[in-house]
């Protein structure tokens, strides 16, 4: 039985020390995939215990008290959030608030492996946007990067999302020597179906085997390639994350470009990260976290101490990231890796 927890009521905002008002929740709502992509997990990955990932229950009232605090987006990532046993439970619990005007949009990133078969049930539990992660288009290049992976499934997929009337954007990790050469046909592949897409720079998140340094394609230099194609006019316009958009005059469709190296957005961020073992990350690029879930387990009826845990949390939140990819000094990793934190 789900256990819905109510709200109050209340109106809040969390701010952080640098005046950043936090409003966008990342959530992982299980560390498991059913990919092994080569910039996010190593091949052989040790999954988290059932007792250590939080209950779909401790994940609402998590939730739901970070609306109740000013919240106004929430994502569901992984791992893969499709995996995840009963995840449409959790969707459809979460979706009140949208009915109630707190929450302003609540959507998922996916792998796109599970769309086919869940793109109808995501439409009517409330969702209308979705992010698919798609690196690229050649089937023996896709089986190759994600580690088994077929593409089939994944364009399948996206067709099937898209005949619900789910709204796409495709997320496409730009990776030196794998699809460098690609972007041109991704982007024509994006904008064909009117979906929008978003090229982002390799990450230097867990021990992923070989050098970051490989893989590293600073977006600065894609866009300049681009630009000797294609028309690119910067708009201003915002999804609420950290993308920064340009429409391309020839397909009429918008691309954007997260550079966390290149071009940090720290500035602006609006988001915090919730794994799904409650541990609560105020960025990305940082280690320091704290531990919600012993809240939640050890106080399970007190809403004081979990909305006193959050705000400390956010008043901890640091001003940026330190993330280094440099082949001379070597990469400055963190040991967590991307699908512990949410893609």
């Amino acid at each position: 039985m789900t256990v819905i927890f109510p709200t109050t009521g209340r109106r809040e905002t969390l701010t952080d020390p640098f005046g950043r008002t936090i409003r966008y929740l990342r959530v992982s709502v299980t560390d498991r995939c059913d990919f092994r992509c080569h910039y996010c997990m190593s091949e052989d990955m040790t999954f988290l215990p059932k007792r250590d990932v939080l209950s779909l229950e401790e994940l609402e009232r998590l939730c739901s008290t970070f609306v109740r605090l000013g919240t106004r987006k929430i994502r569901l990532t992984g791992g893969e959030p499709l995996v995840r046993k009963g995840i449409t439970t959790l969707i459809e619990t979460l979706g009140r608030h949208l009915a109630s005007g707190d929450l302003e949009e609540l959507t998922l990133t996916t792998n796109g492996s599970q769309l086919a078969h869940r793109a109808r049930d995501l439409a009517a539990l409330g969702i209308r946007r979705i992010n698919v992660s798609l690196d690229t288009l050649v089937p023996e290049k896709f089986r190759s990067i994600t580690r088994w992976g077929e593409i089939g499934p994944v364009l399948e997929g996206i067709d099937a999302a898209l005949e619900a009337g789910l709204k796409i954007k495709i997320n496409t990790v730009a990776v030196r020597g794998f699809n460098d050469d690609e972007f041109d046909d991704l982007i024509r592949f994006a904008h064909g179906r009117g979906m929008d897409m978003t090229l982002i720079e390799t990450m230097p998140l867990g021990e992923v085997g070989g050098q970051r340094a490989d893989q590293y394609l600073p977006l600065t230099a894609v866009r300049a390639d681009l630009e000797t194609r294609f028309r690119l006019v910067d708009v201003d316009d915002t999804t609420g994350g950290p993308a920064r958009y340009v429409r391309i005059a020839e397909t009429g469709g918008r691309l954007g470009f997260i550079t966390p190296l290149t071009h940090n957005f720290c500035e602006s961020c609006n988001r915090v990260r919730l794994t799904c073992t409650g541990t609560l990350y105020m960025c990305l690029g940082q280690d320091a976290s704290v531990d919600l879930r012993s809240v939640l387990r050890t106080r399970p009826d007190d809403d004081a101490a979990l909305e006193a845990a959050i705000r400390g949390a956010v008043a901890a939140k640091p001003k940026g990231h330190d993330f280094v990819i440099d082949r001379s000094q070597g990469d400055t990793v963190l040991h967590r890796h991307m699908n512990t934190t949410g893609g």
